[in-house]
């Protein structure tokens, strides 16, 4: 892989934690990289979405082996939606110890916690995908009004939320009671149940919808 390209993913990394994705130009990049190419991210990753889609390959070979080994001991005979709120933290809480994971956390908060996708979201239909993997099997532990509130990817955004906070805050010496309280909050929130408040003004918002929009 070439150095000017390493330069310019280091650069972008780093902005976009500081300052957010929509925040930071391709020109900022090219400066922080000190590459005297005007084109040079533009020839190596095509646009801004195309630089976080690379930020987020530099750490996914970690993450998703991580989250694979997990889900197996899972399907292995630990059963529980506690096991799996595991899964779902400890693979990206361990990106905590070094600069470039608490940059790539921030990042990854940043693609999740918007209206529309940065980057597509085609990987969550990919059976070879942990997270993926870790939906489906979460699927039967959830109530059916959960999952049709959303219920799984509500646990995705609150723990890259608080990941990232924790990212931002700094190296820390040790993230053990961080991570372990993180993923009792996310096994809360898959295992909570929905009230009958909540059931009644979901039957009265899909009633509501046109019936071609109804099973989306």
């Amino acid at each position: 892989m070439s150095d000017t390209r390493e330069r310019l993913l280091d650069a972008a990394e780093r902005l976009y934690a500081a300052r957010g994705v929509d925040a930071v130009s391709l020109r900022e990049i090219l400066q922080e990289a000190g590459a005297r190419n005007a084109t040079a991210v533009q020839y190596h990753f095509g646009d801004r979405a195309g630089i976080v889609r690379a930020i987020l390959a530099r750490h996914a070979p970690e993450v998703e082996a991580r989250r694979h080994a997990l889900l197996d001991v899972y399907e292995d005979g630990e059963q529980g939606v506690r096991p799996l709120a595991g899964a779902l933290v400890r693979p990206l809480a361990a990106r905590l110890a070094d600069e470039s994971g608490r940059a790539y956390l921030q990042v990854w908060a940043d693609v999740v916690n918007r209206p529309a996708p940065l980057v597509p979201v085609a990987v969550l239909d990919d059976p070879e995908d942990s997270l993926c993997r870790w939906r489906t099997l979460v699927e039967p532990l959830l109530e059916e009004d959960a999952a049709r509130l959303h219920r799984r990817f509500t646990a995705i955004l609150y723990a890259s939320i608080e990941l990232a906070r924790r990212a931002r805050s700094g190296p820390r010496t040790d993230d053990r009671l961080f991570t372990s309280y993180l993923i009792d909050v996310v096994a809360a929130i898959l295992g909570a149940p929905v009230s009958p408040e909540t059931r009644r003004l979901a039957a009265e918002r899909d009633a509501a919808r046109p019936v071609t929009l109804r099973g989306g």
